[in-house]
């Protein structure tokens, strides 16, 4: 599902529009511009990710009520029901990293050089 049709779902459940919710949405999607499949959903997809929308989005949206008023909707709840209509499930991270294999170079073991000439640095100090 992509974050307009997870906004439309939000705004079916809690009230107010798509756009009251788009933005968390798209935020847990935004992955997607850095890994083209489902692999994306390893970065936000998951109990962390959901504590992350909470510290940028805060711990509630205040969504306009038909009819005046507003309504109190929790950004944790709308996260998570983002991850579960896409997973079935809300994962840990730990989950994501079941089964990976570690690599030589995840403990530090091997230091890598890179010639300052890849970098597009000189080496001049100032």
């Amino acid at each position: 599902m992509n974050s307009w049709r997870h906004a439309h779902s939000s705004a079916h459940k809690w009230g107010g529009t798509p756009e009251d919710y788009i933005e968390i949405h798209e935020f847990i999607d935004s992955s997607k511009k850095i890994i083209g499949d489902v692999r994306h959903r390893s970065l936000y997809h998951h109990t962390e990710g959901v504590w992350l929308c909470q510290r940028i989005f805060g711990r509630v949206l205040t969504i306009p009520k038909t009819g005046g008023g507003h309504k109190q909707v929790p950004v944790r709840e709308v996260a998570e029901r983002h991850i579960i209509e896409d997973l079935g499930w809300l994962p840990s991270p730990a989950d994501y990293l079941d089964g990976m294999p570690i690599k030589p170079w995840m403990s530090g073991a091997k230091t890598r050089t890179v010639p300052l000439s890849k970098l597009n640095l000189t080496g001049a100090t100032k």
